[in-house]
C-alpha cells in the first residue's frame, strides 16, 4: 500500500477495533492502542480474555462491536487473519490493518475484493507519528 493510501486511512478513520488487544502494558498491542487513543481515535478492544483496556469495554469478537468500525487493527498471528478479515467484511469495516510482522496475502486479496483498504506489516503508531511529526 502506498503512503498516500495509508495517510488517507489515518486521516479519515475515527474508530479502530483492535483485535488481540492485551491488557498487559508491556505488550505492543497495549502500547499502540494507548498511543492511538491519546491521538484522538476511539479504540475498541477485541479480545475474549479481557474485560477492559484503556478504559474501554472489550468485546469477544468483531461481530460483537457496537456501531460502525473504520479500521480493524490486527495483533494476531497470520493464521488467524483470514477469519478476522471475514468478520471485518461482515461488520462493514472500511480497512484492515495488519501490524508489523503480520502478512497474509490471500486474506489481503479477499479484503480488497470486498472493497476494504488493506495495510500489511506496518505499525499504525509509527505511521501516525511520521505524519504527525513526532
Amino acid at each position: 500500500m502506498n503512503r498516500e493510501a495509508i495517510g488517507a486511512i489515518l486521516s479519515k478513520s475515527r474508530t479502530i477495533a483492535v483485535v488481540g488487544l492485551s491488557d498487559n502494558p508491556a505488550r505492543p498491542s497495549h502500547q499502540v492502542a494507548g498511543y492511538l487513543q491519546r491521538a484522538g481515535y476511539r479504540i475498541i478492544p477485541v479480545n475474549p480474555h479481557v474485560t477492559r483496556v484503556h478504559g474501554e469495554t472489550a468485546v469477544a469478537s468483531l461481530r460483537e462491536v457496537p456501531g460502525p468500525v473504520d479500521v480493524v487493527l490486527i495483533f494476531r498471528r497470520p493464521e488467524h487473519v483470514p477469519a478476522i478479515v471475514e468478520d471485518a467484511i461482515a461488520i462493514g469495516a472500511r480497512a484492515v490493518w495488519m501490524q508489523s510482522g503480520i502478512r497474509h496475502s490471500a486474506a489481503a486479496a479477499r479484503a480488497r475484493a470486498a472493497g476494504l483498504a488493506v495495510v500489511e506489516d506496518a505499525c499504525m503508531m509509527v505511521e501516525h507519528r511520521m505524519r504527525a511529526g513526532g
